[in-house]
């Protein structure tokens, strides 16, 4: 097999590469899809990250720190996570309790809930429908999410390793 591109030239590095565009066309996808869905319930101009953030606050129903949210999330990028904090408490979906740098957290509100929900019903009646439409796909889910987590880990280790490569 003649390899041509600088990304690819060997069968590892095709099947990598190929997995890396798979990944970025499924991440935009799932971006329009969050956009999307959220607009059918709730007229506001969110990212998708911004999308999913009261859903992470009302995961368990328990309120989450910033702490909380950049793990949930695998983000570093703390003031950009305050910035859509801030978006959505002006939207009134999600309320900032507690002082200090320890001790704020966040929950979703009656609205934020009422949100969540309907965003929710809209998503079993679309996705999941799809998704079960779609015969074994259920341990294919599963096995993508075991192989994403894994990369995900593989991703973390190699670009702190790429750190200490960086051209001065």
């Amino acid at each position: 097999m003649n390899f041509r591109w600088h990304l690819a030239r060997s069968a590892v590095e095709v099947d990598t590469t190929e997995l890396e565009f798979a990944l970025m066309r499924a991440f935009e996808g799932f971006d329009r899809w969050q956009t999307e869905c959220l607009s059918s319930v709730l007229d506001l101009a969110a990212t998708g990250p911004e999308d999913a953030m009261p859903h992470i606050i009302r995961m368990n129903d328990r309120p989450k720190t910033i702490k909380d949210l950049v793990r949930l999330t695998n983000r570093d990028d703390v003031p950009n996570i305050q910035y859509s904090l801030r978006k959505l408490i002006g939207a009134g979906l999600i309320v900032r309790k507690g002082s200090g740098r320890s001790g704020v957290t966040c929950e979703v509100t009656e609205e934020g809930r009422r949100v969540t929900e309907d965003y929710g019903a809209l998503r079993r009646r679309l996705l999941i429908a799809a998704v079960e439409g779609v015969p074994g796909f259920a341990a294919r889910l599963a096995e993508a999410t075991r192989t994403l987590n894994l990369l995900s880990g593989i991703y973390e280790e190699v670009a702190r390793t790429a750190a200490t490569h960086r051209r001065a």
